[in-house]
Parts: C-alpha cells; sequence; structure tokens
C-alpha cells in the first residue's frame, strides 16, 4: 500500500535535513517542502502557533516504522507530527515510479 506521510518542521534547514535524509535511504521516494505553513494547535494547556514547514513524504506503507524513527531523530520538535494517510489509488506510472525509486 502508497502511503502519504506528513510532518511540519521548524525551519527549512530542519525541513531539508530531514527530507534529504528520507530520500536518500530510500524511506521516501519523493518528499515536498512547503514552506511558510501556518500552525494553530494545543500545547501544554494553551492555544499556540507557529510558522512551520511542511513535508508531504510519498512512499511504502510497510517503510513506515523506519520513516517514524528517522524523522524523530533528526527533529527538534518534543511531540513532532508524523502521520500518515493511505492512498487509495494513483496515476499507475508514478505508483511505479515510487517502486523503483524505493529500490
Amino acid at each position: 500500500m502508497y502511503i502519504v506521510v506528513f510532518t511540519t518542521c521548524a525551519n527549512k534547514e530542519e525541513a531539508q535535513k530531514i527530507s534529504r535524509a528520507l530520500v536518500e535511504k530510500r524511506l521516501a521516494a519523493c518528499v515536498n517542502i512547503l514552506p511558510q505553513v501556518e500552525s494553530l494547535f494545543w500545547w501544554e494547556g494553551k492555544v499556540d502557533s507557529a510558522q512551520e514547514f511542511l513535508l508531504v513524504i510519498k512512499s511504502r506503507a510497510e517503510r513506515f516504522g523506519k520513516i517514524c524513527a528517522l524523522v524523530k531523530s533528526l527533529h527538534s520538535y518534543e511531540v513532532p507530527e508524523i502521520i500518515s494517510l493511505p492512498v487509495s489509488e494513483g496515476h499507475q506510472p508514478y505508483l511505479q515510479w515510487i517502486d523503483e525509486s524505493l529500490g
């Protein structure tokens, strides 16, 4: 099963470091870095906000555990967002490219 994983990062450097590690280790076929996402969230009992960078990670479900471990090891947040959504359908040549990229 193909997945899309989301995580947010504190800054561009962290986003690039995590993205590069995921692709180099073949845990992700592609990672999109979306800049300056405004996030509102509950933290330590109050509403907080932050300007973040959103990573959109394309991979396969069997790699999620390793993706999660790698992101946590490189992330600056105490509790980073690392969520996975299944891809129910996709353009077959793109899905094949994911498989080839992951090795």
